[in-house]
């Protein structure tokens, strides 16, 4: 028994032996090399950058009050309509004490001046009508009277204006009503009732009581790298893409390249403005981050293989093109002209034809890989 046994345990470890010594030898053998390969064809490569930026209008005015004063009433909000000349605003005015003294004390004045005069007319009319004074002073006289009145009023109408912000004259024109300057959204009231403001002087640019925009004429604004400006031209169109209205997509022309960089993050960046087709789908607001594509470069309908398939040697670009099928199949190593890459497919300008076959990276297969 015992010497079957040693029989068995023999047999075992010599199939052992057997089969990794084939297993060795099965591994040491070379392997065929596979590659990829490509065909020729004709296509249309184009090199673009993406540059980041955002939407805004083109004009978004600053509505601002001609008078100091207190908000009394808001007739609109953001988000309204407005046409030009509307009332956004109404403003309660708190008059300068010093001015309303001046003005006060004009009327006064110009109250006394007028009586002194009507007297004198009176006086000048009634013997002129007694034919004991001159037609030349009679119309002085009455001159005088007109020049009194008219003075008084615009006194009247400058305490007015003074104290209440508008005078009986001229109402429809009141600066406590603050309107819009241009017909459009308004994007903003930074104000609320209660709130004091002041008019722009020359100390300070008053309170902005509303921001309005036409939101019908957009821009697209964003930064260039310096490496990239050189090959832009103004009218090249781009494509504006806006991720939070759900990548919605519409075009823009180029129209301004700043004559200046600026340094941001250690690079210089040039500013570019576009103008924007305004969608019919989708509002799109002010401030809305988007992505800009432009058409750097491109090359229409020109031979092209992956760039994946050439080879580089200082100077010079190669390609290997693949003559025959099956065991007679060899590679001849052939030297080209390239042209436009877009990082993936790159143009073949001299040294290939359509049609032809050239070789690819090297497959790599699950055995290699494990390996």
């Amino acid at each position: 028994m015992k010497k079957y046994f040693k029989l068995f345990i023999a047999a075992v470890i010599a199939l052992i032996f057997i089969g990794t010594f084939v297993f060795l030898w099965q591994k040491s053998q070379p392997k065929e090399v596979l590659y990829s390969e490509f065909t020729m064809s004709m296509d249309t490569i184009r090199k673009t950058t993406i540059i980041t930026g955002k939407i805004e209008p083109r004009n978004e005015v600053n509505v601002k009050p001609q008078i100091s004063g207190i908000i009394a009433e808001l007739m609109k909000q953001p988000g309204d309509r407005v046409q030009q000349g509307e009332v956004i605003a109404k403003v309660k005015v708190i008059p300068d004490m010093g001015q309303l003294s001046s003005a006060e004390s004009r009327v006064r004045l110009s109250d006394i001046n007028l009586k002194q005069v009507e007297t004198d007319y009176a006086r000048t009319k009634n013997l002129h009508d007694q034919k004991l004074v001159s037609d030349e002073d009679y119309e002085k006289a009455r001159q005088q009277l007109k020049q009194a009145q008219e003075e008084n009023a615009a006194a009247i109408d400058a305490l007015q204006v003074v104290r209440d912000g508008v005078s009986k004259s001229n109402a429809s024109a009141s600066s406590t009503l603050i309107r819009s300057t241009i017909s459009g959204i308004i994007l903003d009231i930074p104000v609320k009732v209660g709130n004091s403001v002041i008019n722009s002087n020359t100390f300070n640019d008053g309170t902005t009581i509303a921001t309005v925009a036409n939101m019908q004429d957009l821009i697209f604004r964003g930064n260039i790298d310096e490496t990239e400006v050189g090959q832009l031209a103004i009218g090249v169109p781009m494509k504006i893409t806006i991720g939070a209205l759900q990548d919605l997509q519409f075009d823009a022309t180029l129209e301004y390249i700043s004559p200046k960089a600026t340094e941001s993050n250690g690079a210089n960046q040039f500013e570019i403005k576009a103008a924007v087709a305004v969608p019919s789908e989708g509002k799109i607001r002010s401030g809305y981050s988007a992505n800009a594509e432009i058409v750097l470069a491109e090359a229409n309908n020109v031979l092209c293989v992956p760039e994946s398939t050439i080879e580089f040697s200082g100077d010079s670009t190669f390609v290997y093109i693949v003559k025959g099928e099956g065991k007679d199949k060899s590679y001849v190593r052939q030297a080209v002209v390239t042209g436009l890459s877009d990082g993936v497919n790159i143009e073949i300008k001299q040294g290939l034809e359509k049609d032809q076959k050239v070789r690819g990276p090297q497959i790599i297969t699950d055995d290699e890989s494990n390996d």
